[in-house]
């Protein structure tokens, strides 16, 4: 990690924020501005009619306008990041950043403003002025007291949520941790003894916060730069230090440590010594969160005190209290219920959410992003910032904790909610919680032929949490309970079955079936019992005799290993011809079904045709109209080539058997997705629009460009997904991570669904597609 003070971070910094448009935002429409009447209906006269509604009834303001989705980053820059008081102007980019964070996590729109005063009284009059245009007001790097006084009023005059971050962000995520690091240490809040070195903005806030969570007042001791507030200090009247006096005999801050249970540091670097933690009560927690560097360092804390929890504000340590875990998530869950203010209910709801999500299994996708595996315990108390879930349990805690608290304007339904909210996380969850949603409401029994596999029972794990179906794990049951318990995997007893193919008492009679299907195809009978021994074979005949209902496996497999056991068992579904494999692109400007793209390797005019015609009908399952474009360096005829006229001898075949189909072709790819161009270049064609079903000429072209496009373009990539068998058989990758082989367990059930739906005549045959 680059130093962002060292000679090489700066540059790095400052060529990041002037490269291409300065700074790091923009305001980009949401309405489509190209013709002369969408400027008519923007602005004059068409805007005058959401005025006049808004004038008639101001709740259409959230109707009509931004200002539900909308929050002010608000400063006067007197105390910024670990910079001090260098002014509104100076202070900009850390608004700008402030508000890439609130639209990267949450969605959530910003206006950075920088508002030069040095009176509180102004600052709170030009603030609370600015009520009508946003929904909330986040206030950021304000120095202490004032901003206790200005965050204090303007939560008096305003109808919106006003929230302090550098009090309350600090406050909510490390509450959390400490509601965590108590369970893990076997304290009890109300028992523990907590010293805190600091008493600005982020020191009262928190230990008020805590008191909130349980703490009991008279078991804190706060530290200012001159000692213990004890009730020796001759502090003013007004001093709002005098809240924190204690009757305690210390007078500094190694004293007060002396049988602590708790050191909570928000004051400077290297102000606690390795000494001073040794005078500890057993079982510490130290939350070390001066910014940047902390009171003591977390090494030190660990090696002195090995039976502590230690937390920073630092990344590049375990347990860092970031507020980026907080402020967007409090906000989205109080925009979307219009709640008038940010409470101590809401807060406290966020802090139990985030403390309940750092119990459960950690999502590959995190582990990944940090190159590590996590699981709650000293090392993990808090969540990481980039895990996908922080935004479905803290928004959802915080909306129903405003409508139970009665500042909710409006009232929602809390899962429903949750699954919108997944809508935030890109199109790939969108389109996949779909489908999560789907099997979840009539589950099916899928088979894990890599039962031991961590990443399989990781996903059996969540599959079985969100009752996607029951999975069947196939392997020696010793084993696949011992990594289980060595992996920490949260797979509840009863939520799964385990077979041993060696075991099991259908073995013999798998293999009796296996050997009269194969036995004219060179399997004898003892070579079909031990190919019953194999956990494929096994379960596919699994999924022959309706045993389970689909099978997920390939993590450990050959793709051609997997799929000879498929076809020779389970075979292809009636009337279809032979298999293939399909991606789905999750592209920003909606979905793109690829295909062949793992099975068909060379190609001729029947099996383009075939490849196509499958793929179009489970682009249906997904809720898309089909648009087919048959791929080629051609269009329309321009290069007369056998190859090209091969794809073009395609299209007619498809279009005969399959008149309801939009199918065209041949085309280049880049004429196939601009549909002004396909109809200028030829305006015969059959299409309505863009392109959304691709067929590749041949299986390298489909293969290599659905992997270009996720590693080079970062596109979301769903499968691979096969069709054509007669039961669900997924084919996983071997790099599959725990959510991919979650989702195409999925879409495993839903395909299991579908083809029960046909067998009791509710469904059309086409509804097989996913199979």
């Amino acid at each position: 990690m680059t130093n962002p003070r060292s000679s090489r971070g700066k540059r790095e910094a400052l060529e990041f924020h002037s490269k291409g448009r300065p700074g790091k935002i923009q305001v980009v429409p949401t309405k489509p501005l190209t013709t002369q009447r969408d400027l008519s209906l923007a602005y004059s006269p068409g805007v005058a009619e959401p005025c006049m509604e808004i004038f008639r009834n101001p709740a259409d303001v959230y109707k009509y306008t931004a200002r539900g989705n909308l929050v002010a980053v608000i400063t006067d820059g007197t105390a910024v990041l670990g910079l001090g008081d260098i002014g509104p102007l100076a202070s900009k980019p850390v608004m700008e950043g402030k508000g890439v964070l609130f639209k990267k996590f949450a969605d959530i729109d910003v206006f950075d403003i920088e508002i030069n005063s040095k009176s509180s009284d102004h600052f709170i009059e030009t603030v609370a002025a600015l009520e009508p245009t946003f929904g909330g007001i986040n206030l950021e790097d304000i120095k202490a007291p004032e901003c206790f006084y200005i965050e204090e009023q303007l939560k008096k005059r305003m109808n919106i949520p006003v929230f302090h971050d550098d009090q309350h962000g600090t406050a909510i995520i490390s509450g959390a941790g400490l509601l965590n690091a108590a369970e893990i240490q076997g304290k009890k809040l109300a028992d523990i003894k907590i010293v805190v070195s600091g008493a600005g903005a982020s020191a009262v806030a928190c230990t008020r916060f805590y008191l909130s969570l349980g703490v009991k007042p008279e078991h804190v001791l706060m530290c200012d730069s001159k000692g213990v507030l004890n009730t020796r200090r001759q502090l003013a009247e007004d001093d709002p230090k005098r809240e924190w006096l204690r009757e305690t005999p210390a007078d500094t801050l190694a004293e007060a440590l002396v049988g602590a249970d708790m050191l909570l540091g928000l004051s400077r670097a290297g102000l606690v010594t390795a000494e001073m933690l040794k005078g500890m009560a057993p079982k510490p927690i130290i939350f070390a969160l001066a910014n940047p560097d902390p009171e003591i360092d977390y090494p030190t804390a660990r090696a002195t005190r090995p039976d502590a929890i230690v937390a920073t504000g630092r990344s590049d340590y375990n347990n860092q209290v970031n507020n980026v875990l907080g402020f967007p998530f409090i906000f989205r869950g109080a925009l979307d219920v219009r709640a008038t203010q940010i409470n101590e209910e809401m807060k406290v709801a966020a802090a139990h959410a985030l403390a309940e999500l750092a119990r459960r299994d950690v999502p590959q996708v995190v582990n990944a992003a940090y190159g590590e595996e996590f699981r709650f315990g000293p090392d993990y108390i808090i969540p990481k910032p980039f895990d996908p879930r922080v935004l479905t349990w803290v928004a959802p805690a915080v909306a129903k904790a405003a409508m139970d608290s009665g500042v909710a304007q409006v009232q929602i339904e809390i899962d429903v909610y949750r699954e919108r909210l997944q809508g935030l996380l890109g199109g790939a969850t969108a389109v996949m919680r779909r489908f999560v949603r789907r099997a979840a409401g009539s589950p099916r029994t899928v088979v894990f032929p890599e039962g031991d596999d961590p990443r399989i029972l990781k996903a059996a794990s969540i599959m079985a949490e969100e009752r996607i179906g029951r999975p069947i794990l196939l392997g020696e049951p010793r084993k696949i309970l011992e990594t289980i318990k060595a992996q920490d995997i949260d797979l509840a007893p009863g939520s799964y079955d385990i077979v041993d193919p060696r075991a099991d008492d259908a073995a013999e009679a798998y293999a009796n079936k296996l050997h009269r299907m194969r036995q004219r195809k060179g399997v004898t009978a003892e070579l079909a019992r031990l190919l019953m021994r194999e956990r494929n074979h096994f379960g596919m005949m699994m999924v022959a005799e309706r045993r389970a209902d689909g099978i997920v496996t390939g993590l450990n497999f050959a793709y051609s290993d997997t799929v000879r056991p498929a076809l020779q068992i389970i075979g292809l579904r009636p009337g279809v011809r032979r298999i293939a494999g399909m991606y789905l692109m999750l592209h920003k400007a909606g979905m793109l079904f690829f295909g062949d793209t793992t099975v068909n390797v060379d190609m001729d005019e029947g099996t383009l045709a075939d490849v196509a015609e499958m793929i179009a009908d489970a682009a249906r399952t997904f809720d898309a109209v089909p648009r087919v474009a048959m791929l080629s360096f051609s269009n329309f005829g321009s290069v007369r080539d056998g190859r090209s006229a091969m794809v073009a001898r395609a299209v007619e075949i498809l279009r005969k058997r399959r008149p309801d189909l939009e199918v065209e072709g041949e085309m280049q790819a880049n004429v196939a997705l601009d549909f002004e161009m396909q109809q200028r270049i030829f305006p015969a064609t059959r299409l309505t629009g863009p392109a959304n079903v691709l067929i590749f000429p041949n299986l390298e072209a489909g293969n290599v460009a659905y992997k270009l496009m996720r590693e080079l373009g970062g596109v979301p990539a769903v499968g691979p997904v096969l069709l054509g068998m007669n039961r669900p058989v997924t084919v996983l990758e071997r790099d599959c991570t725990v959510d991919n082989i979650v989702h195409m367990a999925a879409l495993t059930v839903v395909a299991a669904q579908k083809a029960d739906e046909v067998a009791a005549g509710v469904t059309a045959a086409a509804g097989t597609a996913l199979v």
